[in-house]
């Protein structure tokens, strides 16, 4: 009998550890960069708008759960995952395989193509490494698009940045030849009147092991509960219409294939 007792008492123990641990989604932090339109960008009022936002609130929506969002700079928002200083990002990351090592990821919610920028009167003529042979080209830094530079564009001469902006306004400048970033930013970009300068030189063929899987969100490694909530959210969205609404308030295409 008290081998019974005792191991009733362990169970209960368990059980009462258990719950302590487990964690409550009415409310969850969602860290975004705010600096990369037309996914996610901070209008002159301080708005925080943008593809992945409106995305981000459906998704919460559809799971009943409070959103709360966090501006974090790109090049630390991983560490303030890992940190607890918000449960998710939803700001364009890439699925990689190198991230996996340090994050979980839901499915994919778009998948688009890198591209290269370049100023209107430019002499360079294609995309290729012998193409850029020499070239000054810029790429925000802790980016796909910079690890597909490094590798597959080494003869061009490599500036990084700690955002999209700044690499925009030094090839407008004139103080870079070209610039490597997604598709679809460059052409947001282009179509501004701070764009006006430059041009799409071409897209570049994703390297799956470079380029990953598409764009998803990134969770805790421990946090799976979470990333289910997410994924049946997105799938959801996917099949009521919601996600193609979102979609068509940005693009004239569908951003999520690919």
């Amino acid at each position: 009998m008290r081998v019974l007792r005792m191991a009733a008492a362990a169970v209960a123990v368990l059980a009462a550890v258990g719950g302590a641990q487990a964690k409550d989604w009415s409310k969850v932090r969602i860290g975004t960069e705010g600096a990369y339109p037309p996914f996610n960008n901070m209008t002159a009022n301080g708005d925080l708008v943008g593809f992945d936002i409106d995305v981000a609130k459906a998704l919460c929506e559809e799971m009943k759960v409070e959103c709360e969002f966090v501006i974090s700079d790109w090049d630390g928002i991983i560490p303030g995952l890992q940190a607890g200083k918000f449960d998710a990002i939803i700001a364009s990351m890439s699925i990689t395989d190198e991230r996996k090592e340090k994050v979980d990821f839901t499915n994919k919610y778009y998948n688009t193509p890198p591209a290269i920028a370049v100023l209107k009167e430019s002499k360079l003529a294609g995309t290729t490494d012998a193409d850029l042979d020499g070239a000054k080209l810029g790429a925000q830094s802790a980016s796909t698009h910079s690890n597909y530079a490094e590798e597959k564009l080494s003869s061009a001469s490599l500036s990084l940045y700690p955002t999209a902006e700044e690499y925009k306004l030094d090839l407008s400048s004139g103080r870079l030849d070209a610039v490597i970033d997604d598709v679809v930013v460059l052409s947001e970009w282009l179509g501004t009147e701070d764009g006006t300068c430059c041009k799409i030189l071409g897209t570049l063929t994703p390297d799956p092991v470079i380029n990953g899987e598409g764009a998803g969100i990134a969770i805790r490694k421990d946090d799976g509960e979470l990333k289910e909530m997410f994924n049946k959210a997105l799938e959801t969205i996917l099949a009521n219409g919601k996600y193609k609404e979102i979609n068509d308030t940005y693009f004239t295409f569908d951003v999520y294939g690919g």
